[in-house]
């Protein structure tokens, strides 16, 4: 499998659930392992740090972006981001079925992007349904927060510390908790 079916197929969110499938996963988790170990093992400039997540997510990234690491992902391939965007540490991309940051995001300490699900039914656990997270521009995530595939965040919303999102985020409002709910509108 080469890397644009493999995108094509999570953009339709199809199943990922076959030995070409898994083999190609394998593959790029490999890669995206090698340049993030580089990426977290030893001290880089800021022009160093865009360079090797350029590398990693394929395409370059704008020489705005911010990230303090260590940074993670398993695969790489599919992260967007905007301009003026700033990834506090330890966060964690889990990017398959896609993560795009809008333009100004603020990412605080230990988030988790999460879009891929197993199925439910014993028999299809080990089945992957990938679905894109989106964030609008302007968007303020919290330390240790975890935001779930489908989701999408509106414009200039801020998710409170620890919450986790499994449902879209109308833009100027704040959510909060686990569940996540709404809290008020700015």
């Amino acid at each position: 499998m080469e890397l644009k079916a493999f995108l094509e197929h999570v953009k339709e969110r199809r199943p990922l659930d076959t030995a070409e499938i898994y083999s190609f996963m394998d593959d790029m988790s490999d890669e995206a392992r090698r340049i993030t170990f580089e990426l977290n093992g030893a001290y880089h400039t800021p022009d160093e740090i865009r360079g090797l997540l350029s590398s990693l997510f394929g395409k370059p990234v704008d020489p705005s972006f911010r990230v303090f690491p260590p940074f993670y992902t398993d695969f790489g391939k599919n992260i967007t981001i905007g301009k003026n965007v700033f990834i506090n540490a330890c966060c964690h991309f889990q990017d398959h079925g896609g993560v795009t940051l809008g333009d100004d995001c603020l990412i605080g300490h230990n988030v988790v992007f999460a879009t891929l699900n197993h199925g439910i039914d014993p028999g299809e656990r080990s089945s992957m349904q990938p679905a894109p997270i989106v964030l609008g521009k302007n968007v303020w995530v919290g330390s240790n927060s975890t935001i779930l595939q489908g989701v999408t965040i509106g414009d200039n919303a801020i998710i409170a510390a620890g919450s986790v999102v499994r449902t879209d985020v109308p833009a100027n409002t704040i959510v909060g908790g686990i569940p996540a709910k709404f809290i008020r509108k700015i």
